[in-house]
């Protein structure tokens, strides 16, 4: 009986642990004139679906901009959009493994001076969601455009939930495969430099009696 209910638990278990995060974060932007970029950083692997939902803040003489890029050696930029306001739903589908940033500037208008934008601590507000993998797909459009059951739109959920699961593993399996390889020609390298070590010794040892041998000679001290 303990053994019928381990695993209907266990298997809830490894789901809900299985569920890809949901990144919110709700900051305050303030505003420069050459303003430095504001960037949240989020893990997503190849061929991720990634829908960023920025809802920015009223504020007079401020221009928000925000820019989607990665943490590839690319540096892939996936789109920029200058001037959001309210809130703005953008969606892209990862080039490379690594980490997806979604980078915000809050230009000052130029009828306000810097200091006078301190004074009056101008700031917009920017609440951010960043929805990664099977939790970014609409699965309710999904299910109205294909006519689906509730209980196969939850199939299609399990479904999606599967496939970064068993993406994740082989992620997990690469950088695992190019760990040991990295290790193993550390080892390598290592060892061929203790050779290499040991044999100069050997020599420079051999060198040191020939040469002493030879001074000894000259001097007379040996035949």
């Amino acid at each position: 009986m303990a053994s019928r209910l381990f695993t209907p638990l266990a298997a809830l278990l490894v789901l809900f642990l299985a569920i890809p995060p949901i990144y919110a974060i709700k900051f305050s932007l303030q505003p420069y004139r050459f303003p430095p970029n504001k960037c949240i950083w989020n893990s997503a692997h190849n061929n991720a679906l990634v829908i960023v939902t920025a809802n920015v803040g009223p504020g007079d003489n401020q221009r928000v901009d925000i820019e989607i890029i990665d943490s590839s050696p690319q540096k892939n930029v996936y789109l920029s959009k200058r001037d959001i306001k309210g809130e703005t739903r953008l969606a892209i589908t990862t080039h490379a493994e690594g980490e997806v940033g979604v980078c915000f500037k809050n230009h000052l208008g130029k009828d306000v001076s810097s200091e006078k934008a301190v004074t009056l601590k101008m700031a917009r507000i920017i609440d951010l969601d960043v929805d990664i993998g099977a939790e970014a797909v609409d699965y309710n459009a999904i299910a109205n455009q294909e006519s689906l059951s509730g209980l196969e739109t939850e199939m299609r959920k399990l479904e999606g939930l599967v496939k970064e699961i068993v993406d994740e593993m082989g992620y997990l399996k690469k950088r695992e495969e190019r760990f040991a390889s990295t290790n193993v020609s550390t080892q390598q390298r290592v060892q061929n430099f203790a050779w290499f070590t040991i044999l100069s010794l050997a020599a420079l040892g051999v060198w040191q009696i020939m040469h002493l041998r030879s001074f000894f000679k000259r001097k007379y001290l040996i035949d």
